[in-house]
C-alpha cells in the first residue's frame, strides 16, 4: 500500500496520529469510528511500517495500546500524481466534497 492508495479513512487515521501518540480508544472516539474498524486500518498501516504500536500500563494497571506515526517520505512521480488525481476525480464524480467540513 502506498499513501496514494490509502483510503480516505486511513488518511484521517494518519493525520490524527501526526499530532502525537494516541491510544486506540481515544483515537476511535476522535475519529468517530468503532475500535474494530480502527484496528483494521492500524494493522494495515503497521504492516507497511507507517505506524508503530506499543503497550503502556496506566497507573490503575490497565494496559493501553498507543500508536504513533513513523517518519516517512513521499516520492512524487507522475504515476503517484495520476493515482492521487484519480481518487480526487472519483470523489468529485460521486458528489463528495474534497473540502473538509463541506
Amino acid at each position: 500500500m502506498t499513501v496514494c492508495e490509502a483510503s480516505r479513512l486511513t488518511m484521517r487515521v494518519l493525520a490524527a496520529l501526526a499530532t502525537g501518540p494516541t491510544y486506540v480508544s481515544q483515537l476511535a472516539r476522535d475519529l468517530g469510528i468503532s475500535r474494530a474498524l480502527l484496528q483494521v486500518h492500524l494493522k494495515r498501516l503497521q504492516t507497511v511500517g507507517l505506524v508503530s504500536g506499543h503497550i503502556e500500563v496506566s497507573d490503575d494497571g490497565k494496559a493501553m495500546k498507543f500508536y504513533e506515526v513513523m517518519p516517512f517520505a513521499l516520492c512524487l512521480t507522475p504515476q503517484t500524481l495520476a493515482t492521487a488525481s484519480e481518487s480526487l476525480t472519483d470523489s468529485a464524480d460521486r458528489g463528495e466534497s474534497t473540502k473538509k467540513g463541506t
